[in-house]
């Protein structure tokens, strides 16, 4: 079995796959100051009450955007299932070419996701990643990483409001039933869920036209079950993109040392 991990801002992300098939996957918070020892504990127990047996591990990948956090799960890898982490970046072969300025400045989830998108739908195609921050990147017919747009996620942007403004709520973000809002709290909906559509909508709209043709459309992250259904063109909704992704470069890197 393979154990997939992918390191967000917010959730680490953790999956386990038989093959190709996704057999458990779990959500736990990022917390930078939690030890290898603390993470690796929650681990066994997360393996346990999914009746998995820790030996039966038999590689681990890592995604991460949090640095200092990486070497915990780097530990966790050896201590646990005394087995050396793959951790996508520089030196890992991916198969998608990065034409970034700078590739290294590219995230890793970034790659990873538009990855999996390519391999299951083609291109060209633009990935959404409903996250802390909601990414868009866009991929070329024959498989190339162009780059994309970065914007705060809803959730920042509903928080950004209360913190720098002395007057208005905290709020829960929810679509509001009218965009003309009769409250504060109903106008500060109105204003960051709607306005945040059309931030989507409209960065859709201007990256299909520099990809020129009619992009795949793939929509990923927490959010994205919530937002989806906002996005005015046809997409797909993978919940589980990142980790796919990691199988899928995990499988390239595994057939690179075997050949």
């Amino acid at each position: 079995m393979l154990l997939a991990i992918d390191i967000g801002n917010t959730t680490v992300a953790l999956g386990v796959f038989q093959g190709k098939s996704l057999v458990k996957e779990w959500r736990v918070r990022s917390e930078t100051e939690k030890t290898a020892d603390e993470y690796g504990i929650m681990m066994l127990e997360l393996l346990r009450a999914a009746g998995l047996d820790a030996a039966s591990i038999e590689g681990v990948i890592i995604s991460s955007v949090v640095p200092p956090m990486t070497p915990s799960f780097q530990t966790l890898s050896q201590d646990l299932f005394g087995l050396k982490a793959l951790v996508v970046g520089p030196g890992l072969r991916t198969g998608l070419p990065i034409l970034y300025e700078n590739p290294a400045e590219v995230g890793a989830d970034r790659v990873v996701a538009s990855l999996a998108a390519f391999e299951k739908y083609g291109g060209p195609a633009i990935v959404i990643d409903f996250g802390t921050a909601t990414t868009f990147d866009a991929v070329t017919a024959r498989g190339e990483y162009l780059g994309g747009a970065i914007a705060p996620g809803i959730q920042i942007s509903a928080e950004a409001l209360y913190l720098r403004t002395a007057k208005l709520p905290r709020i829960d973000v929810a679509k509001p039933k009218k965009a003309i809002g009769k409250t504060t709290v109903a106008s500060m909906q109105s204003g960051i869920y709607f306005g945040y559509i059309g931030l989507v909508n409209n960065i859709i709209s201007e990256i299909s036209k520099e990809l020129g043709s009619e992009p795949q459309v793939v929509v990923t992250g927490g959010l994205a079950a919530h937002l989806s259904p906002e996005i005015r063109v046809p997409h797909h909704h993978e919940p589980h993109l990142v980790l796919e992704g990691l199988r899928l470069i995990y499988e390239k890197n595994r057939e690179g040392r075997e050949a």
